[in-house]
């Protein structure tokens, strides 16, 4: 009987073993192409690989409430049903979004911290706010551009766009407008007017939500903002909209005029998308994960919700437009050179774009 027992015993400690044994190669092979390879496609994003396994933390470089913290917040409320996981937001604001953008490359390079982020990754070297770049991380995709429109207030003199810029080729540097300090893409389309000989007065406020106060309250004459943010006081009437700074109208706004029809010549430097938002994560992620986010991003813009929020708000769909991974980062290449060599001619940046080996458009 204890024979019998002990061969028993032995038996079971083997089959135990075996299948230990059996499921640690299973794993492995679940990681290679070829394991993948024919099924990944028609899979949901979150059963392609074990990950992820939790909570997905969505570092936004801004404060609450603006349109990159906005757009973020209802992305990630459409990738928690791709994903099976909590998505939770954290606003880390900072020097032009470096904080962020640090905090990211700070964290495990294991996929539970994603970056949200606008363009500043595209200028902190020039202007001497970080060495950080789009370089540094790698794309799951572009989101979205909040098109800018030139607003004035209810009671302003400027009935139309042409009336503002003829006073400001007849007044160079006295017509105020209101911007959120150098480098900003606010301060970018001030430097389009000025390659066209419009040399409006720039006052700086801390926010984009202060210089529209100061338009509201007559401080400045126009200011230069994200639509998404004024598109309440456009309906209200307490601001007038009168140019949008693209090569073609909003939807929204379809009798108002794009600023390339009036500016003859300035189509090439209107046509590019200036506040662009992004999904990215540290280069370091592995690459599994970063396809896990790519494939439910994927679905997550054709939510119904997400696409309402991007249609009332008019913000362009850049994951429409850049749909590889290689024409999102000839984008970012194209749009760090164009910005960056714009500024550094104004005399704008602390540092050359050759510097960093950034090709002149």
């Amino acid at each position: 009987m204890k024979k019998l027992l002990s061969l028993l015993l032995a038996l079971t400690m083997v089959l135990a073993l075996a299948a230990c044994g059996g499921s640690s190669g299973s794993g492995a092979a679940s990681t290679t192409p070829a394991a993948t390879e024919g099924n990944s496609s028609s899979a949901p994003a979150a059963q392609t690989s074990d990950y992820p396994k939790k909570a997905i933390t969505m570092i936004v470089p801004y404060g609450a409430g603006g349109t990159t913290d906005l757009t973020g917040r209802q992305l990630a409320i459409a990738l928690e049903k791709q994903l099976g996981q909590s998505v939770v937001v954290e606003n880390m604001a900072g020097a032009s979004g470096s904080v962020g953008a640090q905090a990211v490359l700070d964290s495990d390079p294991d996929g539970y911290t994603v970056f949200f982020t606008a363009e500043s990754l595209g200028t902190q070297r020039v202007m001497g706010i970080s060495e950080m770049s789009y370089a540094d991380f790698s794309p799951i995709s572009a989101i979205g551009s909040d098109p800018k429109v030139m607003v004035v207030g209810k009671n302003s003199q400027y009935a139309d766009i042409q009336s503002l810029l003829d006073d400001i080729k007849a007044n160079p540097g006295k017509i105020q407008m209101s911007y959120t300090g150098p480098g900003s893409s606010g301060h970018v389309q001030a430097l389009i007017l000025n390659r066209f000989g419009y040399e409006p007065a720039l006052t700086a406020y801390t926010s984009g939500s202060e210089s529209i106060t100061a338009v509201l309250g007559n401080q400045v004459a126009f200011t230069n903002s994200n639509y998404s943010t004024v598109a309440s006081y456009i309906q209200s009437g307490d601001l007038k909209v009168l140019a949008v700074c693209s090569t073609e109208p909003l939807a929204a706004l379809p009798d108002v005029p794009a600023l390339a029809t009036v500016i003859p010549g300035s189509e090439s430097l209107l046509s590019i998308p200036y506040s662009p938002t992004s999904l990215i994560v540290d280069k370091d992620v592995p690459a599994e994960a970063q396809e896990v986010l790519r494939k439910a991003v994927a679905e997550a813009v054709k939510d119904a919700d997400f696409n309402k929020f991007m249609t009332d708000n008019c913000i362009e769909k850049l994951y429409e437009k850049y749909t590889t991974i290689e024409e999102t980062l000839k984008f970012y290449a194209n749009w760090e050179s164009t910005v960056s060599w714009m500024l550094f001619d104004a005399g704008a940046t602390v540092n050359s774009p050759e510097d960093f080996n950034i090709p002149k458009p």
